[in-house]
């Protein structure tokens, strides 16, 4: 394996030709991630037809919009330019035009959930307003900067509880949509607490809809809620963009670590996202500050990184790939095993306990990769959880399974053909590891199964040579 961090990249329906797709998959992507607050079902359809030409490995990951507000249009689509100190008026008004006199924004209570002394930040911050004074359907602000307004731009209020619903309409149609078109993952915006996530399994669940839900933490009620979240989602993705705009900046990088630590504590994936090569939309090469980014959010375990402009809209959309997959494999050769996360309960679990003595199979025997089935993939989301750079790779009976491990650190899942058995995909996993002079027959390696392939976990642990295992299997094989 190159590398052992997942990459996740974003495709927007304007930049998903296939030699452009299928380059940033050669590069290194992972999980292919489409934004449905920027795309409409015909483009959505037209992503993931173009991805899964290419590749049926790739996991794809829908976003949906989430209980955020927006500014509506501006009348003629220009932009409102505002000065600093003047006043300008803000109301609740899905269907009304912004003007130069009143910018009105998605939520219809926006004016009863505000109160006076709040900061209203639009567009990431890059104009914000304060509250000084409220009247029945408006609220009047000062401009606390030069700047301008566009429709559609993010309406954040730091530190008010905005009681909108945790889905939309728009939410509502694209599950549905992602359910028909065989998503993997469901990337649910500003979780704030458990009952957001079961209102996305309950649509899920009425489609019969077995994607899987990711929980974007950008908020401080999603932050406080973690644990709670944590019990129902697949995994977490810390969406750094409105959680800097939601929670004070300074406060980021340690949130950061603690979430990424709770998710590997738990064995859940977790990624780290937003404007992570944000440069490189524009440049060829990224700042020095945006490479160390990439690394620490390595250094910290994460399971993996996420681009965002970078390639949906970028110029360097390939080469923020390559340079994010270099930049993994340089830090994950030099990890320091002292800043390893420490794994809990591993007495109490067999799969965990068989998955921590596998690795250490490594260090103590020279074991070389690690071989485990993979039916539900939780054996190998336990392995990825200890974050060794032994390679894993899941056998699986399920390409939806496979494609799910595609956010799991260091495990590379192997598919198994239709109508196959778990031997013909280990015999072919091997033979194909020995062509690629990743494995010889003489080398070691760890198999983790069950005894009796019924189900239920991993019952047996077999350290053996790849010689050996082949032998043996084929001979299982044939009888």
């Amino acid at each position: 394996m190159k590398k052992f961090t997942k990459i996740v990249a974003t495709v927007s329906d304007m930049k998903c030709e296939h030699e452009y797709v299928k380059k940033l998959i050669k590069s290194g992507v992972n999980v292919v991630r489409l934004n449905t607050a920027h795309m409409d079902y015909e483009g959505m359809e037209r992503v993931i037809k173009t991805v899964r030409s290419i590749s049926e490995k790739v996991a794809l990951l829908v976003d949906t919009k989430g209980p955020e507000i927006r500014t509506t249009p501006t009348e003629d689509g220009s932009k409102i330019l505002v000065a600093k100190g003047s006043t300008i008026m803000v109301k609740g008004a899905p269907e009304t035009k912004s003007t130069e006199k009143c910018v009105c924004v998605s939520y219809q209570d926006f004016v009863k959930d505000v109160p006076v002394g709040s900061d209203v930040l639009i567009d990431d911050g890059e104009t914000a307003l304060k509250v000084i004074e409220a009247k029945d359907d408006y609220l009047v602000c000062s401009v606390e900067n030069d700047g301008e307004i566009g429709g559609k731009k993010s309406v954040n209020v730091p530190g008010v509880r905005i009681n909108l619903p945790s889905l939309t309409e728009k939410d509502i149609r694209f599950i549905g949509y992602a359910a028909k078109l065989e998503v993997d993952f469901i990337a649910h915006s500003f979780v704030r607490n458990a009952q957001d996530v079961a209102d996305v399994q309950k649509e899920l669940d009425l489609l019969e809809c077995p994607a899987k839900i990711i929980a974007k933490i950008e908020n401080q009620e999603g932050v406080d809620n973690i644990d709670e979240i944590l019990e129902c989602v697949y995994g977490v993705m810390i969406a750094r963009g409105d959680m800097g705009i939601e929670i004070a900046q300074e406060k980021i990088p340690g949130i950061q670590r603690a979430l990424i630590r709770k998710c590997v504590e738990i064995k859940k994936p977790v990624i780290v996202a937003t404007q992570m090569l944000h440069t490189m939309i524009k440049n060829p090469r990224p700042t020095r500050a945006e490479v160390t980014d990439v690394a620490n959010a390595i250094y910290y375990r994460t399971d993996a990184i996420m681009l965002s402009g970078e390639t949906a809209y970028g110029d360097y959309g390939v080469e923020a790939v390559q340079t994010m997959s270099s930049i993994a494999a340089e830090v994950e050769a030099s990890k320091d095993i002292r800043n390893d996360i420490h794994v809990p309960n591993i007495s109490k679990s067999k799969t965990a306990y068989l998955a921590e003595t596998a690795l250490k199979s490594a260090n103590d025997l020279g074991v070389k990769a690690v071989l485990t089935d993979s039916i539900s993939g939780r054996t190998a989301r336990y392995l990825a959880a200890f974050r060794r750079n032994t390679p894993v790779y899941a056998l699986s009976f399920s390409p939806r399974t496979a494609r799910e491990l595609n956010l799991s650190y260091g495990v590379s899942p192997r598919i198994m053909e239709q109508g196959g058995s778990k031997e013909e995909i280990l015999i072919k996993t091997l033979e194909k590891l020995k062509k690629k002079e990743i494995l010889e027959d003489a080398d070691q390696v760890a198999y983790l199964g069950n005894s009796f392939a019924i189900g239920g976990g991993t019952t047996f642990l077999e350290i053996i040579t790849v010689g050996e295992l082949l032998n043996k299997t084929k001979d299982k094989l044939n009888k």
